[in-house]
């Protein structure tokens, strides 16, 4: 949702008879659709991914970060300890996200659990709860940079181990790219950029 719309719109211009079909799913149903050639592209993020059956077109490393409305009274306050941070309405993505998992490992090694008042797939539904004012969330800073830059929404400093995810372009090493899948990967690599990868 925070990636793909401009690239589809650039797409769409540049091959108007191609009729693309998105899927999403979760990160093991994804990786053997590519196996099963059920998609031609995957992009995914993860932590860092190989198969030797896979083409890596490109990775790029994905800060995960705590964040809220600048308004929130944490703004400003400096590191925040994770049992305080826990104190308040948390809006998260759904349990089995890379990111999320990750954290709440962290925060079992710590005997603390993660209790959301709201759990939603969609990213911008919780950026809108974020941008009313309701609650802290964890997610990739690509979702939500443009509105750190507009300033309304902060990022919060948190005593917290860093979470690195990865953006990966990936493709099975028997697909035949055709010119319009080149297309789509050069316009994927314009947009999120990103060390380029061939395994």
């Amino acid at each position: 949702i925070s990636v793909l719309p401009p690239i589809l719109l650039d797409f769409t211009r540049r091959c108007p008879q191609v009729e693309t079909s998105l899927h999403t799913g979760r990160i093991p149903d994804l990786f053997n659709m590519v196996r099963q050639n059920d998609v031609d592209l995957l992009y995914f993020l993860d932590k860092r991914t190989y198969f030797p059956e896979w083409v890596k077109v490109f990775e790029r490393p994905e800060p995960i970060v705590f964040v809220a409305s600048s308004s929130h009274p944490f703004v400003g306050q400096g590191k925040i300890p994770l049992k305080k941070l826990l104190t308040q309405p948390m809006v998260l993505t759904e349990q089995g996200i890379s990111y999320r998992y990750d954290l709440e490992q962290i925060l079992a090694a710590k005997g603390l659990e993660l209790h959301p008042f709201l759990e939603t797939g969609n990213t911008d539904i919780i950026v809108h709860m974020l941008l009313h004012h309701t609650g802290i969330s964890f997610l990739p800073r690509y979702v939500v940079q443009r509105y750190l830059d507009a300033g309304q929404l902060a990022i919060l400093p948190v005593g917290c181990p860093k979470i690195q995810m990865w953006s990966q372009l990936v493709y099975h090493k028997n697909k035949w790219v055709t010119p319009q899948m080149q297309i789509f990967i050069d316009l994927m690599g314009q947009q999120v950029g990103g060390a380029s990868e061939n395994h």
